[in-house]
């Protein structure tokens, strides 16, 4: 690994650009301690698709009350990585996992553990929206809720209905459309609605793959607001390939580069100002400038 030292260089400005907001009062990268208690500790996880090792020996800390971005090339495990965050990684044919990924202090690969009640602490909101397409806007938030028969009443789920969407910031768009089939909305509305559908089911940890890929610059900076209002309350790891979105959201940063027999390693961890503008490793400074990637 090439490392840097005493290098100062300034990232082109469509990298920290004039909406990237000033840092918030917290530390990053987050205390172990606090990362045990109240987020994750991921300690030298590799995965595997069939003979093919996808990801190589990641640590990694994820704080309550931040944002996480993960970025990196094509190709080098990123959505890998935060797949295998709530074991969706396994549901792959022939797909494994090395290491330990802990969640509150509990591996959630260990002996005994419920992969599907991991997915009800460690909600997902992927790269395309994927709202139910037979069911209407309160049905598509309210699946999670009945699956897991986590209401009492009708009246309670409406309640539950409504504050997640209000917490998604589209009560107001949808109020009068709740009946309505959940795909006449638009895009940026309907991947809103899928984080509603994640929301509702109160996850301690909340991941991103791309959530903005497939959207407009007017709805993208709409999830992005949305990303900061819920890191007050949340977890929230996020991969994306957009260097601006991960400078004006994320409080840490992860970098990922692609190994020469094709893993993926974790080459730096650490506040998104100072993985921006003053790198430890210099593929992240060429990546970052855009010389490779």
């Amino acid at each position: 690994m090439a490392m840097m030292t005493d290098f100062q260089f300034k990232p082109p400005a469509t990298v920290l650009d004039e909406r990237a907001e000033p840092a918030r009062d917290i530390t990053c990268p987050v205390s172990e301690a606090e990362a045990w208690e109240e987020g994750m500790v991921i300690r030298n996880l590799s995965a595997w698709y069939g003979s093919f090792q996808a990801i190589r020996d990641v640590n990694l800390l994820v704080g309550p009350k931040r944002v996480t971005a993960v970025i990196g090339p094509s190709g080098c495990g990123k959505s890998t990585l935060i797949r295998c965050l709530n074991r969706m990684h396994e549901v792959a044919p022939k797909a494994r996992v090395a290491g330990q990924v802990y969640l509150r202090t509990e591996d959630i690969y260990g002996r005994g553990v419920d992969p599907v009640l991991v997915r009800r602490r460690v909600g997902m909101v992927f790269q395309k929206p994927n709202p139910f397409p037979t069911m209407s806007v309160f049905d598509n938030v309210a699946a999670g809720l009945r699956l897991n028969s986590l209401f009492s009443r009708r009246s309670h789920l409406a309640d539950i209905v409504e504050q997640g969407l209000r917490r998604a910031a589209l009560w107001d768009e949808v109020k009068d459309k709740l009946n309505r089939p959940a795909t006449e909305l638009s895009g940026g509305q309907q991947q809103r609605l899928c984080i509603a559908r994640a929301l509702a089911i109160e996850p301690e940890v909340i991941l991103m793959d791309e959530p903005c890929s497939a959207l407009d610059p007017v709805a993208t900076l709409k999830i992005e607001d949305l990303m900061r209002d819920l890191s007050a309350s949340y977890a929230i790891v996020i991969v994306t390939h957009n260097m601006q979105q991960a400078a004006r959201v994320a409080d840490c940063t992860a970098v990922m580069m692609m190994a020469e027999d094709r893993a993926g390693e974790m080459v730096e961890f650490g506040a998104t100002s100072d993985v921006f503008t003053n790198p430890r490793d210099k593929r992240t400074e060429d990546y970052i400038t855009g010389r490779f990637g």
